[in-house]
């Protein structure tokens, strides 16, 4: 589990995506704010689609679409890059779970 207040990073290569400053840690969800980066307009569209994907309930795309994720994408902890992630990312709130 993370800390409150702790900030993880989303990146593309060695380029900063945004930055997620966890308020609500937990288990096995961890929610915070997200503050994108220029870099992050590249990859809004792709978080948008699984947004709106989730809310119709329409699971047959999902994994298509969150394969570009996490093909471009790394997420870093405070103590380093973790393995896989499940991310997801609404205007300003992110909510997202790992594995180490």
């Amino acid at each position: 589990m993370t800390d409150h207040h702790d900030e993880w990073r989303l990146l593309s290569g060695s380029t900063l995506v945004g930055t997620i400053l966890v308020d609500a840690p937990g288990m096995p969800w961890q929610r915070g704010h997200f503050s994108p980066e220029p870099a992050f307009s590249r990859f809004k569209p792709w978080f948008d689609e699984i947004n709106a994907l989730v809310e119709a309930e329409d699971f047959g795309r999902f994994d298509d679409i969150y394969d570009l994720i996490e093909g471009a994408l790394t997420l870093e902890s405070p103590s380093g890059p973790v393995g896989e992630f499940l991310l997801h990312i609404d205007q300003e709130h992110a909510w997202f779970r790992w594995d180490p």
